[in-house]
């Protein structure tokens, strides 16, 4: 089978494209025949060697797939040959060929894109968990959601939207008429525009319900800043020290670092606002909460609440492209790579 390697940390030119052994599945697996695996920042990290969570190099990157169940293990008695599924796998899903644990997977409908499939787990469930499962938002709240046009953006946009919020995105322009056509209320450009002035403004100085920011640094104080009494800022990545390299690193990590602000419980208490953390990686051990989350998000694609929105697709020997299509916020929507 192929599978995409990085055999050492670098720049997108790292990559290795590998005939290697089909695994095979143990008890309680599933053996998945990948039609298409998602891209993520996380990705880009590990490659870069700047994700502390990833295996050292020489490694295999993917946190999700989708595709049709091809074997399975002892015990398994939930799926059958042939079902279509998608999947967050723990690393290693770049590849032809993966095997999964049956709760880490949920079938999905038997007429299914499999390669929108790929673009739903890691996003809509991050969204998920943030909107739904922790915010517990209602309809007429009001939401701001930094890099909207993204994979986890037009996720929490269509989530947010399905139950009744008001939505306010950040993007660069060229994404706006996009984001107006997928339901967003007010968007604003990022790169011209200061976001903390201009949502402040549209919700006449209350601020937000709701706040989505995986930019880091300077973005999570202003964030806070946006948030009315009782509001939920939720952190979940750190795009702003977003590096091609570990040199790279060197020069905008510490920077990145020191404009971070320290959330301190008392000023939170007297604040009356709340400030969240979510890193899907660290719930591999939760598999009943992902399972969950991945079932109920496969019922809302079924029934037309979700669209998944494909940016592009490449073949693994495209890899390289892939990767510098997220590296440069050109994607709308998720990157998607194809065996």
């Amino acid at each position: 089978m192929k599978q995409i390697w990085i055999p050492r940390y670098g720049d997108i030119s790292v990559f290795e494209l590998r005939e290697m052994p089909e695994p095979t599945p143990g008890p309680g697996e599933i053996q998945i025949q990948v039609a298409g695996a998602g891209v993520n920042f996380a990705d880009l990290s590990a490659r870069a060697g700047l994700y502390p969570d990833a295996p050292p190099a020489p490694l295999v990157v993917g946190y999700e797939v989708a595709g049709t169940v091809s074997q399975l293990g002892s015990g398994v008695s939930e799926f059958s040959l042939g079902d279509k599924v998608m999947s967050v796998t723990r690393f290693g899903g770049y590849s032809q060929i993966v095997c999964v644990p049956v709760a880490q997977a949920v079938k999905i409908h038997a007429d299914a894109d499999l390669k929108s499939a790929a673009a739903i787990p890691v996003a809509y469930l991050t969204a998920y968990l943030m909107l739904i499962r922790l915010a517990s938002i209602r309809e007429g709240d009001t939401v701001l959601i930094h890099s909207s046009g993204g994979g986890v953006g037009l996720a929490a946009l269509q989530l947010a939207k399905s139950l009744g919020a008001i939505v306010i995105g950040t993007a660069s322009r060229k994404k706006h008429d996009r984001l107006k056509e997928q339901g967003i209320d007010f968007a604003i450009d990022y790169r011209t525009q200061d976001f903390e002035r201009e949502t402040m403004h549209f919700t006449e100085g209350r601020g937000v319900d709701v706040v989505l920011d995986a930019q880091g640094g300077r973005s999570f104080r202003k964030s806070y800043r946006c948030l009315a009494p009782l509001g939920r800022l939720f952190c979940f990545g750190f795009a702003a020290a977003n590096a091609n390299s570990r040199l790279s690193a060197i020069k905008t990590l510490p920077g990145t670092l020191v404009k971070t602000p320290i959330f301190h419980p008392l000023a939170l208490m007297n604040s009356n606002k709340g400030v969240f953390g979510i890193n899907l990686g660290h719930l591999w051990d939760d598999s009943k909460q992902i399972n969950e989350g991945l079932t109920e998000l496969a019922l809302m694609w079924s029934k037309g609440t979700i669209d998944p929105i494909i940016d592009s697709t490449y073949t693994f020997d495209e890899v390289g492209r892939a990767h510098q299509q997220l590296q440069l916020g050109k994607n709308f929507g998720k990157v998607v790579l194809t065996p």
